[in-house]
């Protein structure tokens, strides 16, 4: 398996869990939900979801010197190549809850869906994905990959999630309450995001514990835009995070 950044893997002795945060010829580099980072030799033996697996450069190699490299860390294409305009977009979707969601992925990943001719589409709520899954119709030309918040056993999102059960639906999920919480805390200068009680409602007890204005949803606004504002590339996001919308993009961009 190509050792693509934001891959989630875990040592198969269990000793430390990550996502892949650089690759070279004979080494791979991990960061930990901490932070922290580990570099070990490519044959290690590693895990992905519980399978094992091998390892490899990934087949576009590591940048060479002059290349740019997206937010996302993929190797940007040149301004002559084949890949250099956005590929009119294709029926494959990927989904996800609320616009927040939208411009997280589309500031870390936009330049690799429009590459890819993935358009992401946001659902103003968990709730209304039956609907969404009815109207657009998932097929083998039109496969829908679906993120959602807070998918951990026994939430709401995860009753809802089961339901799926369409080969050309894939639906995966990260375990934080909402998706400003896939944003390392550092960036904001925090040791960690603020415990909020469920009677609270999150977005208004974060900025409450932050110190932020929260008195209307223009103060929320501009809160999201604080933490967007904060992300530069994929080292700002969680690896559980990472992992999820990274394999999403592979299952709609695949053939």
């Amino acid at each position: 398996m190509d050792a693509e950044p934001g891959l989630v893997v875990e040592l198969a002795d269990g000793g430390w869990v990550g996502a892949v945060t650089r690759v070279e010829k004979q080494t791979v580099e991990l960061e930990d939900r901490h932070g922290r980072r580990r570099v070990f030799p490519l044959d290690a033996g590693f895990l992905v979801d519980g399978v094992a697996v091998r390892l490899a450069v990934p087949t576009a190699g590591p940048a060479r010197p002059g290349q740019l490299r997206t937010a996302s860390g993929s190797i940007a294409p040149t301004t002559t190549g084949e890949q250099a305009r956005a590929r009119v977009a294709r029926a494959h979707r990927i989904v996800v809850e609320g616009r927040h969601d939208a411009e997280l992925v589309e500031k870390v990943w936009g330049a690799d869906l429009r590459v890819e001719g993935i358009v992401v589409e946001y659902l103003e709520g968990i709730d209304h994905l039956a609907e969404e899954l009815r109207a657009v119709q998932p097929g083998p030309e039109r496969r829908i990959g679906v993120l959602v918040d807070h998918l951990v056993p026994g939430s709401k999102e995860s009753r809802i999630a089961e339901q799926v059960t369409s080969p050309h639906v894939l639906v995966v999920g990260h375990p934080f309450v909402d998706v400003w919480q896939g944003v390392k805390p550092g960036r904001l200068g925090l040791d960690a995001w603020p415990k909020i009680p469920r009677d609270i409602e999150w977005k208004h007890g974060i900025c409450a514990a932050l110190g932020w204005p929260h008195a209307d949803q223009a103060d929320i606004a501009a809160a999201w835009q604080r933490i967007l504002g904060s992300v530069r590339d994929y080292h700002d996001l969680e690896p559980a995070l990472l992992g999820r919308v990274e394999q999403l993009i592979d299952f709609t961009s695949s053939p």
